[in-house]
């Protein structure tokens, strides 16, 4: 198995942080990301880079962050238990973007690589990530688009690539306590080492580098669409489950929390406005309800099985 090459990943890292920033911007038009640097006391440090009430873009953040530890935390052992007992290095791109207009979706995406160390003993790595969409008012165009370029991404390392990683997807970003899915879905992948390096470091740009070619188009088409009162109280609504999944099950945030991180960076991905309401549920055959009953299960939208 190749070697791992630290270095290249971390210069791929920030090269991929500072596209998907210039493209955001290009697209909002109005205001650009600012930037802190920030270094961890335990080791390592980050660029946390935000966006806030933009032309298109109420909030967002594309974090680089880079950690180093002594011990790895619950989060990792708890599937891993062979980790225990090693130092590590954890080093991503992590995004997440909240639109002001409701017909726009959120979106987020994640590419990290991992290592773990110990003395007398093989290093153990292993890459992660993948990307998904949040929609409010959803587009079925939009959503198919979305998934083409989801499995573009996923062509050159197999046919079953695509298939695998959606589902993945699907069963990662699930609310069990709503029996929902947080969205329509993407991919979703970890623990990604048996390629080889090389190849898995490949993988690994290629869902980075495709994130930003699918989400940038559906933020053109849908950035202009008039909405009033109704479809952002929606929205606010809706971000309620985005605000629920990070806290309650994301992997990422619970490895950021338990390392000590920073919490700024690591609670970035909430939204700046949201609302809850008891019980409520939208009314039949509205737009509201089209999210439901069309957009909130697991589908096959490219039709790749019968």
């Amino acid at each position: 198995m190749s070697q791992p090459d630290i270095n290249a990943v971390k210069e791929y890292l920030l090269r991929l942080q500072d596209n998907i920033c210039q493209q955001l911007e290009e697209e909002d038009g109005g205001v650009s990301f600012i930037e802190d640097n920030w270094t961890r006391e335990q080791g390592g440090g980050g660029r946390t880079r935000v966006i806030t009430d933009g032309n298109v873009f109420e909030q967002g953040g594309v974090n680089f962050s880079y950690v180093q530890g002594t011990q790895m935390p619950a989060s990792a052992t708890a599937h891993r238990p062979e980790l225990e007992g090693r130092s590590f290095q954890a080093m991503g791109v992590s995004l997440v973007i909240h639109p002001h207009n409701p017909y726009v979706p959120t979106s987020h995406a994640n590419v990290r690589f991992f290592i773990a160390e110990k003395e007398g003993a093989d290093p153990v790595w292993w890459f992660g990530g993948g990307f998904d969409l949040t929609p409010y008012y959803a587009n079925r165009d939009d959503v198919i688009d979305w998934h083409k370029t989801s499995k573009q991404a996923c062509d050159p390392f197999g046919e079953e690539t695509y298939k695998t990683y959606k589902k993945w997807c699907d069963e990662y970003f699930y609310l069990k306590h709503r029996d929902e899915t947080r969205g329509v879905g993407g991919l979703f992948f970890d623990d990604l080492n048996e390629m080889g390096f090389e190849k898995s470091f490949a993988f690994m740009q290629s869902v980075g580098d495709h994130y930003i070619k699918a989400y940038r188009p559906i933020v053109n088409r849908r950035k202009g669409a008039e909405f009033g009162e109704r479809e952002r109280d929606f929205q606010l609504y809706r971000r309620g489950r985005y605000v629920e999944f990070n806290l309650v099950y994301d992997r990422g945030t619970l490895f950021g929390l338990q390392t000590g991180g920073r919490t700024e960076s690591i609670l970035m991905s909430l939204p700046p406005l949201v609302k809850w309401r008891y019980n409520w549920s939208p009314e039949p055959g509205s737009a509201e309800a089209d999210l439901y009953d069309n957009y909130l299960t697991p589908k096959d939208w490219l039709g790749l099985t019968s």
